[in-house]
């Protein structure tokens, strides 16, 4: 029976020799495993090795001779890859490679900025949070400062708003209600659908500002809301403010105003403030209510509906 034990593999480091016919670079490389076999036939040491024997051109061994002489790396005289490569590289598109997904912190869904202030009031210059990249489109400030001014002179008082309830439907951040609250008015109610707004930005903005006790918000459909006022408000449903801002592209103007008209949420003093869109048809009226003012700011118009008096108070 053959006996084996294990010889530790062994490396041999380039070795240079040479000859009369010529220089030669070699590297021989011995492979493990290594054994001696011993046997009552075999008293001679039997060795089972590889070895690979690579050699240097002409052009390779004067590069090796210049980098030895001078001392210099090779691997800083490597190639630079190349801009595409580099580019497949980056997005871990390289030919027989599997693409490498990079795991990147989730981005909230939802962010804010402070773009928005109160113009007038007790809360004048106070920045207010609104959406960034969300369906809300918050009245520009040039815009809403018109239509706060136009109410106050219609409602004799040009320094405040005349004191009462308002209604801030498709509310948002909330920045019309809020102004009215800076500027008089008693109470405010928002109506807001989207919940993430209400508890990120609508009511932040109330905190912030102060009015949150003197505010009511409601999370429903505008068009449900008005449809059964009455269960939300009960019999005081009636308004001396209602606001309408709508996103443009999402409303049609011609239902909405004749729902509003037959509501009871407008009485007999009511004003009524509407931003649309240019090229859309607003009737003179509203119900009991006639226009006061129709303006165009760029691309958005405002149209104010009041009562009779607040009209002739104009003229």
């Amino acid at each position: 029976m053959a006996m084996f034990s294990q010889i530790s593999p062994l490396i041999l480091s380039p070795v240079h020799s040479k000859t009369n016919s010529s220089s030669l670079s070699s590297s021989f490389i011995l492979s493990p495993p290594f054994f001696s076999i011993f046997s009552p036939h075999h008293s001679t040491l039997t060795r089972h090795s590889s070895f690979i024997v690579s050699s240097l051109g002409p052009k390779e061994a004067a590069s090796k001779e210049l980098f030895d002489r001078y001392g210099l790396n090779p691997i800083d005289f490597l190639p630079e890859p190349s801009s595409k490569r580099k580019r497949r590289k980056e997005n871990g598109k390289e030919v027989g490679k599997k693409k490498q997904v990079v795991e990147e912190e989730p981005k909230p869904l939802h962010t804010t900025h402070k773009l928005l202030q109160v113009l007038a009031g007790k809360a004048k210059r106070k920045k207010l949070l609104s959406p960034v990249g969300m369906n809300v489109r918050p009245m520009m400030e040039v815009v809403k400062g018109s239509a706060f001014d136009i109410l106050q002179a219609a409602g004799g008082c040009p320094a405040s708003l005349r004191p009462g309830r308002w209604l801030d439907l498709y509310s948002g951040t909330g920045s019309v209600g809020i102004e009215a609250l800076s500027r008089g008015c008693s109470e405010v109610h928002f109506i807001e659908m989207d919940p993430w707004v209400i508890s990120n930005v609508l009511q932040p903005n109330l905190e912030w500002t102060g009015f949150l006790d003197l505010s009511v918000i409601h999370t429903v459909r505008v068009e449900n809301f008005l449809g059964r006022a009455q269960k939300f408000l009960g019999t005081d449903a009636s308004f001396d403010y209602i606001s309408v801002t709508p996103p443009y592209m999402e409303v049609d103007y011609g239902l909405l105003m004749d729902q509003l008209s037959g509501s009871s949420l407008v009485g007999e003093d009511t004003f009524i403030v509407v931003e649309y869109p240019l090229g859309t048809n607003m009737l003179d009226s509203c119900g009991c209510l006639l226009k006061i003012t129709d303006r165009r700011f760029g691309r958005t118009n405002l149209a104010i509906y009041g009562p009779k008096w607040a009209v002739k108070k104009r003229r």
